[in-house]
């Protein structure tokens, strides 16, 4: 299935794995108005929007950033694999502009945090939010350290939710995560090896 997977991926030009990206947020963010009118009396899970609220900045922000040092230390310890998604964030997010990065980075944390913090765990609880949104992120299915990593961060943003209740201090600690792990991706010195084992620079 691995294999099947990573086959697929290539198979598909950086535009059309943009698309699908793109096509599989606006179906989390239908589900989400769907599910939200369904579920809760006129969308009152909007209502956990708050803007004004300090602990954006006094929690969201430190804990988005706090992730991404985080991550970009374990990546520097530990070997190549544990971080391997078959290549599609570097696909993703290597050739696109700063600009482009913030839009795709703001519209995924916005859709997803909508849906698995604002309906699916508010109805069904941290655990089995965690879990799925674990799930949805399929390519991380293979890499059981990418696996564990996701579960664990959807469990701290979950954790976040239910102590600030306040669903836009999660959607600007998810946006930065992704944006600033963008960002990394776009600008770092990709390291290929020659045929005599010598290291190049890209």
């Amino acid at each position: 299935m691995k294999q099947k997977y990573h086959e697929l991926i290539a198979g598909l030009t950086d535009k059309e794995l943009l698309s699908h990206l793109y096509v599989t947020q606006i179906i989390l963010v239908g589900i989400s108005f769907i599910l939200g009118f369904l579920l809760f009396d006129h969308f009152s899970y909007l209502d956990q929007i708050q803007l004004d609220d300090l602990n954006i900045v006094t929690i969201g922000i430190p804990a988005g950033v706090a992730v991404v040092i985080t991550d970009l230390v374990l990546m520097n310890l530990l070997p190549p694999s544990y971080y391997d998604d078959g290549g599609l964030n570097e696909r993703i997010f290597k050739n696109k502009s700063v600009f482009h990065i913030f839009v795709i980075a703001f519209f995924v944390a916005f859709s997803e945090e909508l849906l698995f913090r604002g309906i699916i765990q508010t109805k069904v609880g941290l655990i089995l939010a965690s879990i799925i949104f674990a799930i949805i992120h399929y390519r991380y299915l293979f890499n059981w350290f990418l696996f564990i990593n996701i579960v664990l961060l959807s469990f701290v943003i979950g954790m976040i939710y239910e102590w600030t209740g306040n669903l836009a201090v999660t959607i600007i600690m998810h946006f930065l995560i992704d944006f600033l792990l963008g960002l990394y991706i776009k600008f770092r010195r990709t390291t290929v090896w020659d045929e005599q084992g010598g290291e190049l620079r890209e």
